[in-house]
């Protein structure tokens, strides 16, 4: 494989960078749609949505998923960077745990008096229902 075929990808989130190396190919939950980015891929900077970043480091290899809680991505012919409100290797996640956190955040949720708190636990059960969408696409 040509290293024209690849190109610079990294995956940061405020704990970590996750990843920082070569890619043939992502794929990136972005707010208007999923966007592949492969070498040569035009210069984009977009906002990207609660979902599954797929990452293949060479042509017809494995594919590695990153849940991300939202984000940005600045896409270049040569980089692409996605900086993740949150992030956490897919198969790290379980789904019993988010179903109790998301019965306690539909609580909390009932409870809420302000507008902020109601719209950041809305972010959260956002957050926790993409997880749990994701394990069932997996």
């Amino acid at each position: 494989m040509s290293e024209n075929n690849l190109f610079n990808f990294e995956l940061v989130s405020p704990e970590e960078k996750l990843v920082s190396e070569q890619a043939f190919q992502v794929s990136i939950p972005g707010e208007e749609g999923d966007v592949g980015v492969r070498a040569g891929h035009m210069a984009l900077v977009m906002s990207v949505r609660p979902g599954v970043v797929e990452v293949i480091r060479s042509e017809g290899g494995a594919v590695e998923k990153i849940f991300i809680a939202g984000g940005f991505a600045d896409i270049s012919q040569t980089n692409c960077t996605v900086l993740a409100e949150e992030a956490i290797p897919l198969a790290s996640i379980k789904a019993e745990p988010l179903q109790t956190e998301l019965a306690r955040l539909n609580e909390e949720l009932s409870f809420a008096e302000t507008a902020e708190q109601k719209t950041n636990i809305s972010k959260r059960i956002t957050v926790v229902m993409a997880m749990l969408d994701a394990l069932k696409a997996a």
